[in-house]
């Protein structure tokens, strides 16, 4: 080997120098680098184009949301002593937006409320009842305002001819929720209509949901105008239906049980807890939720409270901590009255106290953090303001004066006496508290003034109160208290959404 060739193999065999080293270092990080570049843009790009599909679903599902109109709502509403929450939730049977072919019937024909129940979701957010409110129910339902924007009076009829005042094909869901306002004394906070179409497309997006039929059911069962029972279309059993199965599910009346629309909310609330548990057990997350949320919006109205995305997710989320063991259904109490349904008393007074108290069915408190609690209404005497509700007052007893000292009770106050006299007959026992048509919520007032009152409906206008031996043995005597328990035949009545799917299905 010559000396050139020894000493070019010398400098292939020898060490790389220290710049040599620096160099082939630098370039290595710069490869690296370049790799964690190329991989973190890869992460990037994949999250801007997840945050983009979020962003367009809650672009689609705020397309998609319908509100009423606000102005609507009564400026006389309850005051608002719960931290829990009052949603009304109505069903419609409005054959508008393709309705029609789901649920049958006239396309221009009227909006009207098929169901209805009160949500109350308890302050501590673990406790929820919804009360359903039978749509013959007799009640007062107060004014309410017309496409004109003049306003009705108040009335005595069905509670579904509430959500038909102004005849439009839409409804009106603010009339619905003045009426269970002023049935209830509750501040109702966000109410929500669905639609035939509505509830249809939301049992499909989350897969079916799990129902139980007491008997076989035919179409006739359905559609009692049919010649013939034509094809079974239930099977006796527990079942999944989705989409026009599951609405005649919760539709069916005639031919189970008495056929009454009490046995179908049975079958609705059965329902609505089967939905609740397939919902729970799929997860309450953002990404569950959306989809869940856009087939509803589709077809829904809300409250202007929840007309976006992020509101009604939101108010979706807050409730996902409710246990469905404590989640209770139960019917208004209730009796039959000729064909319609009458709302029972005191029974149904003692409900809704409990409810604006955050009682439970069972009687436990479920409001929360006592610190953070508003006072109720109830806890004094002093509370009570009478301004701009009139009292008429007669003696029902042989006491004398005891007129003038009652009197001069309600206008320290702030109620205005319109006279003062003596009863037809002087043998009352206890006092009477009279009143006209949409009158009862000021004649509670009254009455929280007058230890164990009698609450009556005349039909003259005009509150008038009758006093009683009771009275005049203690007049000093506190008002009566807001219960705070439910009567145990209304409570025993009531479901929990976790509760077999077969049992209490119908009435009669």
């Amino acid at each position: 080997m010559t000396n050139s060739r020894k000493k070019t193999a010398s400098r292939r065999r020898a060490p790389a120098r220290p710049t040599e080293r620096c160099r082939d270092a630098s370039r290595a990080r710069r490869r690296k680098r370049s790799r964690t570049r190329i991989a973190l843009t890869i992460v990037l790009s994949l999250l801007v184009l997840v945050a983009a599909g979020a962003g367009w679903v809650y672009w689609q599902l705020n397309g998609n949301i319908s509100t009423f109109d606000a102005d609507g709502i009564s400026g006389d509403r309850p005051d608002d002593f719960s931290k829990g929450q009052n949603v009304l939730v109505i069903g419609s049977d409005a054959r508008t937006g393709g309705n029609s072919e789901l649920g049958g019937g006239d396309k221009g024909d009227i909006g009207r409320s098929d169901t209805a129940l009160l949500l109350h979701v308890y302050a501590d957010r673990k406790h929820a009842v919804a009360v359903s409110i039978p749509r013959d129910t007799l009640v007062d339902i107060p004014p309410c305002k017309l496409p004109d924007g003049s306003w009705t009076k108040t009335r005595h009829d069905m509670f579904n001819a509430a959500y038909s005042v102004g005849q439009t094909a839409k409804g009106n869901p603010a009339c619905t929720q003045n009426t269970v306002e002023h049935l209830t004394g509750l501040r109702v906070h966000h109410t929500i209509v669905v639609d035939f179409k509505g509830f249809a497309k939301l049992t499909d997006v989350v897969g079916g949901v799990e129902v139980c039929v007491p008997q076989d059911v035919y179409q006739k069962d359905l559609n009692p105008n049919r010649a013939d029972r034509g094809e079974r279309i239930f099977a006796k059993g527990e079942q999944n239906v989705a989409g026009q199965k599951a609405l005649d599910y919760v539709r069916i009346r005639h031919g189970i049980g008495d056929g009454s629309d009490i046995g179908r909310i049975k079958r609705q609330q059965a329902f609505i807890a089967s939905l609740m548990k397939k919902i729970k057990s799929d997860g309450l997350t953002p990404t569950k939720l959306l989809p869940l949320a856009n087939a509803a919006a589709k077809s829904m109205t809300v409250d202007p409270g929840l007309g976006s995305a992020n509101k009604l997710i939101s108010f979706a989320m807050s409730m996902k901590q409710i246990d469905l063991h404590n989640t209770k259904f139960i019917t208004i109490p209730w009796r039959y009255q000729g064909e319609r349904v009458a709302i029972v008393e005191p029974e149904a007074d003692a409900l809704w106290a409990a409810l604006k108290a955050d009682r439970t069915l069972d009687g436990k408190d479920a409001g929360g953090k006592n610190g953070d609690k508003k006072p109720e209404p109830s806890q004094s005497a002093r509370q009570v303001s009478g301004d701009g509700i009139a009292v008429a007052i007669h003696n029902g007893t042989t006491t004398g004066g005891l007129a003038s000292r009652a009197a001069k009770a309600l206008t320290d106050h702030g109620f205005m006496i319109t006279g003062t006299g003596n009863a037809p007959s002087q043998d009352h026992a206890t006092t009477t508290i009279t009143y006209g048509p949409g009158q009862k919520t000021q004649a509670e007032t009254v009455a929280r003034l007058f230890a164990k009152a009698g609450l009556e409906q005349a039909s003259a206008d005009g509150i008038t109160v009758t006093l009683g031996q009771s009275y005049a043995d203690n007049p000093s005597a506190a008002p009566s208290p807001e219960p705070t328990t439910v009567p145990s035949k209304v409570a025993d009545g009531a479901r929990s959404a976790d509760d077999d799917a077969c049992s209490n299905l119908s009435y009669g």
